[in-house]
């Protein structure tokens, strides 16, 4: 085998990208990259009913929100069909494989009376050792031979070795009888053409990977390294489905979480490294290992999701963060931001992105900055512009005309026009807040006032006091 690592996905296109298929992903993508290995992509589109080019868009998209990059082209199974056929024809000349002339009839009344006298149903095909002299011109399926005693092992880095008697395995079926390869031979030509070192999977492929061994065997083919990964379970411990919220990563996106963040929680969703919680793509790549992964399904926590992407909002660096906010807005339908806006975003960025956990909530507390003026308070904060506080803002800006405008003179000017009127501060902060912002909940009003500038802070002090 490859001394280099090299994964794969392989995600269906008969939809969006699944969460689970994500954190699938994202495993595989961690487990190469920490290790200077390949993590290929590969669409396996052979059910060609339910596979759509949209589909395959989408989860193209997904992978490319997330960050996982893949190496060398996307790789279609249904393209291969050609390879995966002659697969299967080397392994009936090799006696190997048998031809099944058995119709489905046939099969269905073996099963019946099977049932009726409380044996196995496990079909046991009267063509494997036929003559064939004898073999009529009828339609019929390629079927493997499977091996009649012992065991086999599925040594599995997750859930351990995996015993599965040989009788209970059946003589799998690799080309139907119009000449088309099953999923089960593609997938195991595909890997081992791709150089798969290591098979990382949700453990609802577990059972497939006894009767994939048998192919692997036949052929003389190294068998991968198996890692079958539990499922995602919701809160409530059940399967994750669509009554527990957002499936589709798509999804996450357009309710605004960084990319980060969301690699973070989905890492962390089945594996853990000690007690690290929030953690780099670089230290993540570094820990990552096959062995930290539970065996018991993790269940999907949005509080946990949430305070992972307000911390990973707030260690972004400023251009990457507009860079994605810019991605959100397009995402969510929403008008770009103009050139002069990013500027005063990326001034702005210190005082907004501590507290936000999403993009939208960055957004809300970015208002002060995004909106032009006249300000038009909400219902609440207008509350705070009586004229009382209207005469205040106007005895202020005279005060401000001829600030350094740094936050220590800043301060030291409210301070002192507060006293000289044997006040508190916090007694025009509400004011302040509902001029500059039109809101109650805004940053700090000296930080508004530094990344709007004198001219725009003075100019919005005197509409408001108007």
């Amino acid at each position: 085998m490859s001394s280099q690592v090299v994964t794969r996905f392989a995600p269906s296109p008969t939809g969006f990208l699944h969460i689970g298929g994500a954190r699938t992903a994202l495993f595989n993508w961690l487990y190469a990259r920490g290790r200077g290995g390949k993590f290929l992509l590969r669409i396996e589109d052979t059910d060609r009913e339910r596979s759509t080019p949209e589909a395959t868009a989408a989860i193209l998209q997904g992978l490319d929100w997330l960050g996982l990059d893949h190496d060398g082209e996307v790789i279609s199974q249904f393209e291969n069909a050609t390879r995966h056929v002659e697969v299967a024809e080397q392994l009936l000349a090799e006696g190997k494989a048998y031809k099944c002339f058995a119709t489905q009839d046939e099969i269905q009344a073996f099963r019946d009376a099977a049932r009726a006298e409380g044996k196995s149903t496990l079909y046991r095909s009267p063509w494997r050792d036929a003559d064939p002299a004898t073999h009529p011109d009828a339609p019929y399926v390629v079927r493997i031979k499977a091996p009649q005693g012992g065991e086999t092992v599925i040594r599995d880095q997750v859930q351990g070795d995996v015993t599965i008697r040989n009788d209970q395995l059946d003589d799998m079926v690799l080309l139907r009888s119009d000449g088309t390869p099953v999923y089960m031979l593609a997938v195991v030509v595909d890997d081992h053409d791709m150089g798969v070192t290591h098979v990382i999977r949700g453990d609802d492929h577990l059972n497939n990977a006894a009767r994939q061994m048998m192919i692997y065997d036949a052929m003389g083919w190294d068998v991968p390294v198996w890692a079958h990964i539990p499922l995602i379970h919701g809160p409530d411990g059940k399967k994750l489905s669509k009554r527990h919220g957002a499936l589709g990563v798509d999804e996450y996106q357009k309710m605004g979480y960084p990319a980060a963040g969301m690699r973070n929680y989905l890492a962390r969703l089945g594996w853990s490294h000690g007690d690290d919680e929030f953690f780099t793509d670089a230290q993540a790549k570094e820990w990552f290992d096959l062995g930290g992964i539970g065996k018991s399904p993790a269940r999907f926590d949005f509080k946990k999701l949430e305070n992972l992407s307000g911390q990973h909002i707030a260690a972004s660096d400023d251009a990457a963060l507009l860079h994605e906010l810019q991605a959100f807005l397009a995402a969510t339908d929403q008008p770009a931001l103009s050139d002069d806006k990013i500027v005063v975003l990326r001034k702005a960025m210190y005082c907004l992105k501590s507290g936000a956990k999403t993009f939208p909530q960055l957004i809300e507390k970015a208002e002060f900055a995004l909106a032009d003026r006249p300000i038009e308070p909400d219902a609440k904060a207008a509350k705070n512009l009586d004229d009382v506080s209207r005469s205040i803002l106007m005895e202020l800006t005279p005060h401000l005309q001829n600030a350094s405008w740094s936050r220590n003179d800043l301060e030291g000017i409210a301070n002192q026009f507060a006293e000289s009127r044997d006040m508190k501060f916090g007694k025009f902060a509400a004011p302040l807040r509902a001029a500059l912002a039109g809101r109650t909940a805004t940053p700090s009003v000296f930080d508004m006032m530094l990344v709007l500038g004198r001219e725009e802070t003075i100019a919005r002090l005197t509409d408001a006091a108007g």
